[in-house]
């Protein structure tokens, strides 16, 4: 039987939640928080205005606490464990993964941190400290301390019955890492293979060797590639020496992959993914002034660059006419070239090796698009002001305009990535500043020379 759950999307919950609330039906409130899935009550909470959110975090179940502040933004997080006391936030720890704990206490204040690292067994702190001696947004900091080792010179029957006697495993564990007495990773074993072999081979007769392990600092962005690539579930986590420390997981990869698609997103408008959707007025429009502000700079240069031309504009008003669409087919044009070279630094499809040629063929395609919209814009200003020379005016400069425009979009990011800025963050601002200006140079400067 199908789960009620799936067939709802988020916004018909949110919407029969706000209608209990509403209606102050407390319990059916309470009801429907203890069948959601931590991510899901998340996303409901980041949906909300600040005063339903509060309200309904007072009725989320104690145990699903810790799980549901790892899943909301950084803001929203950090607002939540400002309004608990210890003790909530003591609980709201307790039974979490050790790689989601570590996650957790990143945010938690440093009383509750070392009253948390008390709380734990001597083998689980070490885990932790392990895990929290890597950047987050490392393999190691990805890692979870869970994984299934073996020796490969115990038997197959053997280790059967190790698993029979743990009585449980780690989620999505489908293979067993083997090592040697200094635990060192040398290969893994597949469940479906272990099940399925003479129980009378050892472990190394059947271990597939020659496996990459992860790298404890790979960033997380190579992680998330090599997992796409290789098709990987899990995949082993390795020290500089070689022994394992412990495994990654497809569900943590995912958690990666949508953050780092959130952030190019956000970035493109000088936002932050992990800003409260429902935060303070005051607070929000702070944050975008400056956005606003750099923006409205780079508005008064390309202003300025049409003021020089106010004599040529005050003959021929046609050019003021038409200047806009100049400046805006190169914006466009610009745009395209950059989003493709955004994504294809951010997956890594793009380098110094075929930089180049992508740069000739980005080149090429702005020169025919150019050329066919020109052709189709030059007919239409000579049927509108009746002017040859004006139609070839604003040909040449739309021509040269869309040239510039991909010459930029495929330089920008690459210069913007050399120097460690963001190419999101930046791009789509400083190429509207050079679309704009180029554009409306081009324009008003071949009419000044041809018209006047």
């Amino acid at each position: 039987m199908t789960d009620p759950r799936l067939e709802q999307t988020a916004d018909q919950r949110l919407a029969r939640l706000r209608a209990a609330l509403d209606n102050g039906r407390v319990r059916r409130v309470q009801k429907m928080l203890h069948v959601l899935e931590p991510a899901e009550t998340a996303l409901l909470l980041e949906s909300m205005p600040q005063d339903e959110r509060d309200i309904v975090w007072g009725m989320v179940p104690t145990e699903d606490r810790g799980e549901v502040l790892l899943h909301v933004p950084d803001e929203v997080r950090t607002n939540f464990i400002h309004e608990m006391e210890i003790e909530d936030l003591l609980a709201a720890a307790e039974g979490l993964e050790i790689d989601d704990l570590a996650d957790l206490l990143e945010d938690l204040p440093e009383q509750v941190t070392q009253q948390v690292m008390r709380s734990m067994d001597l083998q689980n702190r070490q885990r932790l400290q392990a895990v929290l001696s890597y950047p987050p947004d490392s393999a190691g900091g990805l890692m979870n301390i869970d994984p299934v080792t073996v020796r490969p010179d115990v038997s197959l029957e053997v280790v059967m019955r190790y698993l029979r006697l743990r009585g449980s495993m780690p989620e999505n564990t489908n293979n067993l890492y083997v090592v040697d007495r200094d635990d060192k990773f040398i290969g893994m074993v597949p469940l479906s293979r272990l099940v399925s072999e003479d129980p009378e081979l050892d472990i190394g007769e059947i271990m597939l060797s020659g496996i990459r392990p992860m790298e404890a600092t790979l960033p997380a962005s190579e992680v998330a590639k090599r997992f796409e690539t290789l098709d990987l579930v899990a995949a082993p986590v390795v020290d500089e020496k070689g022994a394992l420390l412990g495994r990654i997981t497809v569900d943590d990869v995912m958690d990666v992959i949508r953050d780092e698609a959130e952030h190019s997103i956000m970035s493109m408008a000088g936002l932050d993914e992990e800003d409260d959707l429902f935060a303070p007025i005051a607070r929000s429009a702070r944050r975008r002034a400056v956005w606003l502000g750099i923006n409205l700079f780079t508005a008064f240069l390309a202003a300025r660059v049409v003021g020089m031309f106010e004599a040529t504009l005050d003959q021929v008003v046609a050019l003021a006419v038409l200047m806009p669409i100049v400046a805006s087919m190169g914006g466009i044009g610009g745009s395209q070239t950059l989003t493709l070279m955004i994504r294809g630094l951010a997956v890594g499809s793009i380098g110094t090796s075929n930089a180049l040629a992508l740069f000739n063929r980005e080149m090429a395609v702005a020169l025919l698009n150019g050329l066919g919209w020109a052709l189709i814009v030059a007919i239409v200003v000579y049927l509108w002001f009746g002017m040859p020379l004006l139609a070839g005016v604003i040909a040449a400069a739309l021509v040269l305009n869309q040239l510039v425009a991909a010459a930029s979009g495929v330089l920008l990011p690459l210069a913007l990535k050399r120097l460690g800025i963001d190419p999101a963050l930046a791009g789509s601002v400083i190429l509207t500043t050079v679309t704009d200006i180029v554009g409306f140079a081009a324009f008003l400067g071949l009419g000044a020379i041809v018209l006047l």
